[in-house]
């Protein structure tokens, strides 16, 4: 291969902070070590994925688009709702053409056409995608508040509010409906107490 892919190397060694940068709004909850970033867009790939087969979209370009969502907080950081009152918020377009920048113009441009797509809000993956990211809000938010952390339910009803797909709202239902461990009892054949 000639092309130069050292702003390729470049950016997947920046992508890599993603699994050190903390999801900053459980701090006000009480959490004191949040999940990360990356742990964040891995489970919101997932449920792209199901959200998306439910409601007959492309389930792997809705995995595609959730798993490159929150790629721009690298260069911001992960900055909360409140924080974004008061900071502003970068246009994740721009901080994506920044972060592409350099690289060969198939791979540039198949990012920027990500990110541009699942801004836009339109398509049905990118809905998906969308609706992805709040359900998996939410299960955290569930998680967390298993841990004690009751001040979580904050972000579990608001991202319960904002899921509009059918399918992640019949979901996010069942969701609520299972306990964070009810996995483990299946698995092993237990009884429900």
């Amino acid at each position: 291969m000639s092309e130069d892919l050292s702003a390729v190397a470049r950016f997947l060694y920046e992508a890599g902070t993603l699994k050190n940068t903390a999801r900053t709004g459980w701090w006000m909850a009480g959490v004191q070590h949040p999940e990360s970033v990356a742990e964040h867009s891995w489970r919101t790939a997932l449920i792209a994925t199901i959200i998306a087969k439910l409601e007959g979209a492309d389930p792997a370009r809705a995995s595609f688009l959730a798993v490159w969502h929150d790629s721009q907080e690298t260069r911001t950081g992960d900055v909360n709702h409140l924080g974004k009152k008061y900071a502003g918020e970068a246009d994740p377009r721009d901080v994506t053409a920044d972060q592409v920048a350099g690289m060969p113009d198939i791979l540039a441009q198949a990012v920027k056409d990500l990110i541009e797509e699942y801004e836009a809000k339109e398509s049905p993956e990118a809905i998906c995608a969308r609706d992805a990211d709040k359900l998996e809000c939410m299960i955290q938010g569930i998680e967390y508040k298993a841990q004690g952390y009751k001040n979580a339910q904050r972000w579990i009803d608001n991202s319960r509010g904002r899921i509009t797909t059918k399918s992640g709202q019949a979901l996010a239902d069942a969701v609520l409906e299972t306990g964070s461990l009810d996995w483990l009892r299946t698995a092993l054949g237990e009884k429900e107490s």
